[in-house]
């Protein structure tokens, strides 16, 4: 069953970001995930919830999105993200 990580961010430091974005996707890929969603325009429509920026991934499963998340190759990459961004991380199972 299909697996999504979603985060939401606010960039806070647009040059180390950048080389967060150009580090993460070969680590993504190596777990047998792929972005859905990855910026772009948001509209919130019910309840307030005003997102600056969104990204959504797609794995094969929860426990390889898991192994994504702890793998060594991308520890490095979380201490980037959080330096460079306000950001909160969501896992949840698809249908």
């Amino acid at each position: 069953m299909p697996a999504y990580v979603i985060a939401e961010l606010e960039i806070t430091d647009e040059t180390a970001y950048d080389e967060y974005r150009r580090r993460v996707t070969p680590t993504v890929t190596r777990h047998g995930g792929k972005y859905i969603v990855r910026g772009g325009a948001v509209e919130s429509l019910e309840n307030g919830w005003p997102p600056i920026r969104v990204a959504v991934l797609e794995f094969p499963s929860m426990d390889q999105a898991r192994r994504w998340y702890h793998s060594p190759e991308y520890a490095p990459l979380i201490e980037l993200r959080q330096r460079a961004s306000k950001s909160r991380l969501t896992l949840l199972e698809g249908a």
